[in-house]
């Protein structure tokens, strides 16, 4: 809206339709009808405004009813100038409002920002704590499971390698028994069978006992009796002794197939590795038993190989493999898709957080119906 600080025009003062209503009432005023422009006629009188001329007006029955009629339109004016003044000092004092307005507006959406950015920091500090707190409780559960682990594994050896070991020799000297028994008792075919059946036995007896002796080698290892928390470590090793703990577990009824590569040695905790790969052919193991393949078709395949200063161990089954929908969640803790009972939902857990602590990588592919291939990347010593 024209505040009126530069002079104005009379189109700035009136509209055309003003400007026709008015000549209209001032023509019935006079005696002849009256015309107001904004150029000067012959007979035309000024129309002023702050002692501005913006208009001329024309017609009237003589010059003083034209003198007359300006000066009403004058007057006029005067009033008119006075209420675009008030309408305009209103305008700009509602646009300073709203502006002031917008102003406050903006600074509260700032400060919302703010506390909003605020919040996201205390909360992402939140959670980083409750994460920490959540893997404090879960490696304070593994070194305790671990613990366990190893004391009962030494139990089991200090009770069963002495008996072995008495057995054994006890065995050794029965065989050498019998073979004298050999010469001394009559050359007939029964005493020849009773020899034989004796000599099978014993033969049993003595495989028997070294398998005891084997199994509680293994045991040695995977708790990794005696050794230091890091050491350097044969993976070949490990994965032997988990394979034969395994198969005993399963009876050995398991299609498992080693390829073992020359590899460099590793540092790790020899324990906590072996416990990783031991719950990785164990779920590789269930993978097999839950897709009820047809006899000699469920194959666990166990592979190492050495690249640039890294050690990868790859483990394959033909299993049932793993649910699209359940492969974000294959690392949470205590999430399992066995049957209640049948799993902690902690076996890959342990094996990413394990890998992770010793600067490795874990990897699973997998393809429901089809089986599963988990590669861990370790680094050489």
């Amino acid at each position: 809206m024209r505040s009126f600080e530069d002079d104005p025009t009379l189109d700035d003062l009136l509209t055309a339709e003003q400007l026709q209503r008015l000549t209209h009432a001032l023509s019935a005023l006079c005696r002849k009808s009256v015309t107001i422009t904004p150029h000067r006629q012959d007979d035309a009188v000024a129309v002023e405004f702050n002692l501005e001329t913006v208009g001329w007006l024309s017609g009237g029955a003589s010059p003083g009813e034209r003198q007359a009629a300006s000066e009403l339109v004058s007057f006029l004016m005067m009033f008119i100038a006075k209420y675009r003044l008030a309408a305009s000092l209103h305008h700009d004092t509602t646009e300073a409002s709203y502006a002031e307005l917008q102003r406050q507006n903006e600074a509260l959406r700032a400060s919302e920002a703010r506390y909003r950015e605020l919040s996201g920091q205390l909360q992402q500090r939140v959670d980083d704590q409750v994460e920490v707190i959540q893997q404090t409780q879960q490696d304070l559960y593994e070194s305790s499971r671990l613990r366990s682990v190893g004391h009962l594994a030494a139990g089991v050896a200090h009770e069963i390698n002495n008996p072995i070991g008495f057995i054994s020799s006890n065995l050794r000297v029965a065989r050498d028994y019998l073979e004298d028994l050999q010469g001394l008792v009559p050359d007939t075919e029964a005493n020849r069978e009773l020899l034989d059946d004796f000599h099978d036995l014993i033969g049993e007896s003595v495989d028997g006992a070294k398998r005891i002796a084997s199994i509680v080698s293994d045991l040695k290892t995977f708790s990794s009796i005696d050794q230091a928390d890091y050491t350097p470590c044969d993976v070949n090793a490990l994965l032997t002794s988990a394979i034969h703990l395994l198969q005993t577990e399963h009876g050995h009824q398991l299609h498992i197939m080693e390829r073992l590569n020359d590899v460099p040695k590793i540092s790790c905790h020899p324990g906590r590795i072996s416990q990783s790969l031991y719950n990785l052919l164990d779920n590789a193991a269930h993978a097999l038993l839950d897709a009820k393949p047809k006899k000699g078709q469920g194959r666990i395949l166990v592979k190492t190989a050495a690249r640039d200063n890294e050690v990868d161990i790859v483990i394959q089954d033909n299993g049932c493999g793993i649910p699209d929908a359940s492969r974000s969640q294959v690392f949470d803790a205590f999430y399992t898709t066995r049957p209640i009972g049948s799993g902690t939902g902690l076996g890959l857990t342990v094996a990413h957080d394990t890998v992770r602590a010793h600067r490795g990588t874990i990897k699973i592919d997998s393809r429901e119906g089809a089986g599963t291939r988990v590669t861990l990347t370790l680094p050489a010593t």
